[in-house]
């Protein structure tokens, strides 16, 4: 085969040209994760030799080398991986970040254009794309690739550009071997980091890689005098060279050490390593079991949420290793849906080491474990509220999204989730200065006269202020919660009450207000309601099958109009949330609450009297339920014509 040129994507050549010239001040990471990565290829052909061991073609000492070449100013990091084939190169080195570039890049404009302080590192590790971190140090990157049990070896060539080559060529040994060609400011005695000095590349493996669980090697020079017959050293003797291959990394599991002898930045460090991010961990959960069932935990909560975490391409799951050696990735029997952004392993003899994914299903042991590690992370988080509400806040705001959707996931799941998570769930309320409050904190600052939790949705804090369903609340001074996100409804719909108390939205049915004041206005407008029968009973027919039923409104104190739905069905939020999924099906019943004592209602009682099928008494009723539309943000259906009927009013 001829030498082949491919153009990488536009958007690729966008981020190519950010990574180079934007987005790492760290430059030395590129070692941690091309090594990392050739640690990865190392995993994948050892779990394909399990069933198939042609592969290892007699080859199972697996290793990663490095050889630094002062001479050729490169810098070639091998393993003897799984390697790749053609389609293979294109597929996971020709296209970057695949799934994340759009997101990346938008990420990176929009920080820019706000002055955000959005660091490159957080960036890269949310979008996977660090094996392109090397064109920092490199002019020009060459991989030689052979797939194990395949006889084509192939070479894929960038010199970062914005295109590619991939050629035929020929490699004994299956894996990889990745060289870089180093720009001059990184090789040579005078550079600020000499990326071809053995010196500096062990300490960059030490420091970054040493837990990497196979070989990481490398060849030094080494001098020695001369010695004689008798071991001792001869005076004056010439010194003599020779080669020395060394082992660089320790390669001793972290979670196998004692908790007491590991500290806090090794932790970091394995964990970085690891799973390929630039961040320390937010949490470290590190906990050995034995008795019946043995096993050990390593768990980490990431400082930040991927940015495709509810995304369909997100590969949850834990780690499985038996006796220190790896089994399976992203194994998702481990730990429940709402935790899916747990990352770590977990390492048992009880495991065989070519257990199938559907055996791993039927796994008692491994029932029993997921049990445990889901409680042990529950009590971690139940602590971090209580003794570092600060921590948990940060927590919160990058997940707390998955724990409500595991409070709305218990609907259909039947597990117990709800009593596990419903004392870790916050919500603003319109109480602003008491921050983000549990349930349980409402519950406790709730007087004893009400009855009911109430909430209400918005998309944010201004709308939900603006509502006129606040306003007979907020004149009694009843704090709300203020549900800013779609599934927050859905959650609390899960929940139903808390500690006795049933959750009301103040936008569905009555408010169910009984104390004394609230039950003698009630009682008013109830009159009011009976004196003005026809009319209502008019404006109903007027608007048609638009609305479930016209009421005189109990909730509203200056404003005229406002839109409430039926107790038992859904809401308006959800109507929204259903169709943003393509899910029209639930509409929420609208029913009309007019205000009895605005001037608007005055008004349309004397265009009432001139006949019910008037055309300034239709329009009026137009008016006021697209006032009550847009209050909620939902368009008219015509709004041209609405436009019209409004100028229509406002001229006479």
């Amino acid at each position: 085969m001829s030498k082949e040129t491919h153009e990488f994507q536009a958007e690729t050549k966008q981020l190519l040209d950010l990574m180079i010239h934007s987005i790492y001040t760290n430059r030395e990471i590129f070692l941690r994760e091309l090594t990392s990565n050739a640690s990865d290829a190392i995993d994948k052909i050892h779990f394909e030799s399990l069933t198939n061991k042609d592969l290892l073609e007699g080859d199972d000492d697996y290793e990663i080398f490095l050889v630094p070449d002062e001479k050729s100013h490169t810098l070639s990091i091998s393993d003897n991986g799984i390697g790749m084939t053609k389609e293979e190169l294109i597929e996971n080195i020709g296209t970057i970040a695949k799934s994340g570039t759009k997101a990346f890049l938008k990420k990176m404009m929009d920080a820019k254009e706000s002055n955000a302080a959005v660091s490159g590192k957080e960036l890269i590790g949310q979008f996977g794309v660090g094996f392109y971190s090397a064109f920092m140090v490199a002019e020009k990157i060459t991989v030689v690739t052979r797939k194990a049990g395949q006889n084509q070896a192939y070479k894929w060539e960038s010199t970062g550009d914005g295109s590619y080559t991939i050629e035929e060529c020929d490699k004994k040994r299956r894996g990889t071997t990745i060289t870089l060609t180093l720009l001059p400011e990184f090789y040579g005695d005078k550079a600020e980091e000499n990326f071809t000095d053995t010196n500096k590349i062990e300490s960059l493996v030490k420091k970054y890689s040493d837990y990497v669980r196979y070989p990481i090697k490398m060849k030094f020079v080494v001098e020695e005098t001369p010695k004689d017959k008798d071991g001792k050293e001869i005076k004056d003797a010439e010194k003599i060279k020779r080669d020395e291959i060394r082992t660089l990394n320790s390669m001793q599991p972290l979670w196998a050490k004692n908790k007491s002898e590991i500290k806090p930045e090794e932790y970091n460090e394995f964990y970085k390593n690891l799973f390929h991010d630039w961040e320390d961990p937010m949490e470290v959960l590190h906990n050995k079991a034995e008795g019946t069932i043995e096993y050990t935990s390593l768990l980490f909560f990431p400082a930040h949420a991927p940015f495709n975490l509810y995304h369909t391409d997100y590969q949850p799951g834990l780690q499985l290793y038996s006796r220190h050696v790896f089994i399976m990735d992203n194994c998702k029997d481990l730990l429940p849906e709402y935790l899916r952004f747990v990352k770590g392993l977990v390492d048992s003899p009880d495991f065989s080491l070519n257990i199938s994914r559907e055996l791993l299903q039927q796994s008692r042991e491994l029932k029993t474990i997921g049990r445990n590690l889901e409680n042990s992370i529950l009590k971690t988080l139940e602590r971090m509220l209580k003794n570092d509400r600060e921590k948990y806040e940060k927590f919160w705001a990058e997940y707390g999204k998955s724990l409500k959707i595991g409070v709305y996931g218990s609907m259909y799941s039947g597990n117990d989730t709800i009593n596990k998570l419903k004392n870790l769930l916050l919500f603003a309320t319109s109480d602003e200065s008491k921050g983000l409050s549990s349930l349980k904190e409402y519950l406790e600052r709730m007087p004893e006269s009400q009855k009911k939790i109430y909430y209400a949705t918005g998309k944010d804090r201004k709308a939900i202020d603006s509502l006129p369903q606040m306003e007979l609340l907020r004149d009694k001074n009843i704090e709300v919660l203020y549900l800013l996100d779609n599934v927050d409804e859905f959650a609390i719909e899960a929940l139903r009450e808390y500690e006795g108390k049933q959750f009301h939205s103040i936008s569905r049915g009555d408010l169910g207000l009984d104390d004394v004041e609230s039950q003698q206005a009630k009682k008013e407008n109830e009159d009011i309601a009976k004196k003005n029968e026809n009319l209502i009973k008019d404006i109903k027919e007027s608007l048609g099958e638009r609305v479930a039923d016209v009421k005189i409104s109990n909730r509203l104190k200056s404003s005229a109009v406002c839109l409430v739905a039926d107790e038992q069905g859904p809401s308006f939020s959800m109507e929204q949330a259903f169709a943003e999924a393509n899910n029209p099906m639930f509409k929420a019943k609208r029913i009309l609450e007019i205000n009895p004592h605005h001037k608007l209602f005055t008004r349309l009682q004397a265009v009432h009297d001139l006949g019910k099928d008037n055309t300034e008494f239709k329009n009026y009723c137009e008016l006021l339920y697209t006032q009550a539309l847009l209050i909620e943000g939902i368009l008219p259906d015509n709004p041209a014509e609405m436009a019209n009927k409004i100028a229509a009013l406002m001229a006479k």
